[in-house]
């Protein structure tokens, strides 16, 4: 089925959902984060095996074989031509004395391996809030945008029946109130598109969330009151701070980390290595010519052999495998350290571009909202005007034009310093984006 998979809630009746509630439905509900957890279990039995070459192996064996012809009679150990049945038994063990501690690399790798991946699983969980976040606050963009295209068709509809019923008094003329008659058709296509693009967003923001696609969504909003914060900040505070509590920046450093140490292994494989070897074996035979034979039992006690031993090897020439390994090993702890360099630099791009974004909006949202406090004053003066016939029906249309399109960038400045604010906090540790 095309749906098959997707989150279904059929007559449900939602609640209004706040920001904080979007963003922890969004990273709970999402396949970024089930993915980064499925890859942490494996992280974690990575690491339960680093530490489990730390003890010997121990293997057991056995077998069944018929022999013919000449063979050795394990009784008297002399050559015999007679059909032989044999079944052996053997415990063996061994243990790695010295192996260039690349078992020490190993574990050391893949501790730190699996604390890597839950510093990704936290930056996924950031991302994901964040991006929750932008596309809440497009939406309620477009919420408000659709609010002021409703208050602006309000007053157009208002105007064209005062202005319909001045003209049947005389007072105003057919051209004119034609203007308003367009002026009203204009505000309602407005409004139409508005809530168009309003939809569209909202199907991001449930997309994003990964939200049940049979169930309606409904946001509150935000305090569009928010307190302007007139401080500059300083970039270079804000960047040593990040670089305390990032979990991008931690596992970044832990991959740098851990390329190191797979250098380290991979010089250490080249090194001589010691092993110590230990055996238990046993077992039980028989001729098939229809002679007596020993008793099973019997023949296990007294086969039974054990078997310790020290060995070395030597890696002279191998195809260069282990010389290729280094190499490689070399060559990856470069990439690692150029794309750690590449990510501290992104970092702190990203931090300037927030910190001046929000300077900058501090001052723009303030000028913004004086602008349009003015527009509604001057639109105020320009009604009575055209009322008295001072101006003309196409002086009032601009005017409301002018008002509609003040408040919208108000709104629009209001809305993205908030984002930004928010994002800037997060930067500086004071507002963390997920809380498992």
């Amino acid at each position: 089925m095309l749906l098959a998979g997707l989150p279904v809630l059929v007559g449900a009746q939602e609640k209004k959902r706040t920001l904080e509630e979007c963003m922890r439905y969004a990273v709970e509900n999402s396949t970024r984060t089930a993915k980064l957890k499925a890859q942490n279990e494996i992280y974690a039995a990575d690491r339960q095996e680093a530490i489990a070459g730390f003890f010997p192996s121990l293997n057991m064996e056995t077998g069944l074989s018929m022999s013919f012809g000449r063979s050795l009679d394990p009784e008297t150990n002399g050559y015999i031509n007679t059909t032989t049945w044999r079944n052996n038994y053997e415990v063996y063990s061994s243990m790695p004395l010295f192996n260039g501690f690349s078992r020490v690399f190993k574990a050391k790798s893949a501790k730190i391996n699996r604390l890597k991946g839950l510093d990704e699983l936290q930056d996924a969980n950031d991302m994901i809030a964040y991006e929750t976040m932008e596309l809440f606050f497009n939406v309620q963009y477009y919420m408000g945008t659709v609010r002021l295209a409703e208050e602006q068709l309000d007053e157009s509809v208002d105007n064209l029946k005062r202005f319909e019923r001045m003209e049947e008094l005389g007072l105003k003329s057919a051209p004119d109130v034609a203007e308003i008659r367009a002026k009203e058709a204009e505000d309602r296509y407005s409004l139409t598109r508005q809530k168009n693009l309003y939809k569209l967003e909202l199907i991001k923001l449930k997309e994003k969330m990964n939200f049940p696609i049979d169930a309606e969504l409904e946001i509150t909003n935000v305090d569009a009151g928010l307190l302007i914060d007139t401080s500059k900040e300083n970039v270079l505070d804000v960047y040593r701070k990040m670089l305390q509590i990032s979990p991008q920046v931690a596992a970044a450093g832990k991959a740098l980390e851990i390329s190191r140490l797979n250098l380290k292994m991979a010089k250490g494989n080249a090194l001589p290595r010691i092993l110590l070897n230990g055996s238990y074996s046993t077992g039980f035979s028989r001729l098939m010519d229809g002679s007596e034979y020993m008793h099973f039992k019997d023949q296990l006690k007294n086969r039974q052999g054990t078997a310790v031993g020290i060995s070395l090897s030597i890696p002279i020439l191998n195809g260069l495998t282990r010389a290729s390994e280094i190499k490689r090993s070399k060559s990856r702890l470069e990439i690692a350290e150029n794309e750690h360099q590449e990510l501290l630099r992104r970092v702190y791009s990203e931090i300037e571009q927030t910190v001046a974004d929000v300077n900058g909006l501090s001052d723009e949202y303030l000028h913004a909202k004086q602008r349009t406090d003015a527009m509604k004053a001057a639109h105020q003066v320009n009604t009575r005007k055209y009322e008295e016939g001072l101006i003309d029906a196409m002086e009032l249309s601009t005017s409301a034009n002018r008002l509609l399109q003040s408040q919208i960038e108000e709104l629009y400045t209001n809305l993205k310093y908030q984002l930004k604010h928010r994002l800037l906090e997060y930067y500086k540790g004071n507002a963390p984006l997920y809380l498992p």
